[in-house]
């Protein structure tokens, strides 16, 4: 976790036998994941105290963990870098990267920063009035740029776009 930015977090599984009376039909265990964002501070229940940003990049974490040992070919993080930005949205990029090593990996952003570590990029639009029709358009590497570049500024100016083609050209080295 401490690659993504979650400095001496800890995360852990707190497991409690049931009485045979409140086994459910997930087992004779009440299993709750508890967070300390911070050393020094008491672990409390994930759900309840991690903001948005803390619990997508604790998912990564465990899915960095199991790496190869499930049977999972393909993972979808849709927009697993909510709430983060800067430094921590380049670190989650590259923990993604890694991922991908092991399996294949859909990311759904609206991030340059991690946008940029893809192999391959793709837009997702919809189009009409009354019932909008998805699509998903692959980019080629000029769509690419200007795409990075509204990512970045909202707009497609000469400095938007340099930006944009040293993101990209950085992450090719």
């Amino acid at each position: 976790m401490a690659r993504l930015e979650l400095g001496h977090a800890r995360l852990v599984c707190a497991v409690e036998e049931l009485p045979r009376a409140k086994w459910t039909a997930h087992g004779p265990d009440d299993v709750e994941f508890l967070f300390q964002p911070a050393s020094g501070m008491t672990a409390r229940p994930l759900a309840k105290i991690a903001s948005g940003g803390e619990v997508s990049r604790v998912m990564l974490a465990i899915k960095v963990v199991l790496g190869e040992a499930d049977a999972v070919d393909t993972l979808v993080f849709d927009e697993v870098d909510a709430g983060v930005g800067g430094a921590v949205a380049r670190a989650l990029a590259d923990v993604l990267v890694d991922l991908a090593r092991t399996h294949q990996v859909i990311v759904v952003t609206h991030l340059a920063q991690v946008a940029v570590a893809g192999s391959v990029h793709y837009l997702v639009r919809k189009e009409g009035d009354d019932a909008p029709e998805t699509q998903l358009v692959r980019l080629s590497s000029e769509e690419r740029v200007r795409e990075i570049a509204r990512m970045l500024s909202g707009d497609e100016s000469q400095a938007s776009l340099s930006h944009a083609r040293q993101m990209l050209e950085a992450r090719r080295d």
